[in-house]
């Protein structure tokens, strides 16, 4: 990465952990994938249960596979021979991983889902919720963030999934109600009620969608 960019994400980094602070939600800066995987770590005890959505970012930085290798209660829906009930038990994990699809400079969380349980276990449900987002996700504020999460993030994930919506032919967000959409339901996380729940692991690096 160019090294102004590189010092240009950490200096944005802070103002997005403050931002975090303001809304009582924890914000970590990660200066390496390696880095934010040792951050990630440390806040999960070994013995827990996890859940997650389909969060790119967790795999990229190798998370997904130390769980599943660790010593940890990994909650894999992909493998479960009930996807129902393990989508379910994802609201009595002890953590549940998660990414956005935007963040704003000021700490908002943007998200947009199709089945809606990655956004609803977001919500309310896992005890503590981790964050891996990468600096490519960060934007002004929440109306930049929206335009990002339904023209950015929307059409690629569509596209990722083989979906027949216009934004995957087009690229970007045709407003639809196609039946293959998954811009069903659209999560404005502005404040976490309950403190210690929600922590943003912030990486110098482009991840995800």
């Amino acid at each position: 990465m160019n090294e102004n960019i590189y010092k240009r994400n950490e200096l944005l980094a802070q103002k997005v952990i403050k931002g975090l602070k303001s809304r009582n939600m924890e914000g970590y800066y990660a200066d390496s994938k390696e880095s934010a995987l040792k951050q990630a770590l440390e806040l999960i005890p070994e013995g827990s249960s996890i859940a997650m959505g389909g969060a790119m970012s967790a795999h990229e930085i190798g998370l997904v596979e130390a769980l599943k290798n660790g010593n940890y209660n990994f909650i894999d829906r992909d493998k479960a021979e009930d996807k129902r009930a393990a989508m379910l038990a994802a609201y009595d994990a002890d953590f549940f991983l998660a990414s956005a699809n935007a963040m704003t400079e000021d700490g908002v969380i943007v998200n947009i889902d199709g089945n809606s349980n990655r956004v609803s276990a977001i919500a309310q449900g896992p005890k503590k919720v981790i964050f891996i987002v990468g600096m490519n996700k960060i934007c002004d504020d929440v109306d930049g963030a929206m335009k990002r999460a339904r023209n950015v993030a929307a059409p690629i994930n569509a596209q990722r999934f083989g979906l027949s919506t216009p934004c995957a032919k087009t690229g970007s967000c045709m407003n639809c109600k196609s039946p293959d959409t998954i811009c069903c339901q659209f999560l404005i996380t502005r404040f976490s009620r309950h403190e210690g729940r929600i922590h943003v692991i912030l990486v110098n690096d482009s991840l995800g969608y």
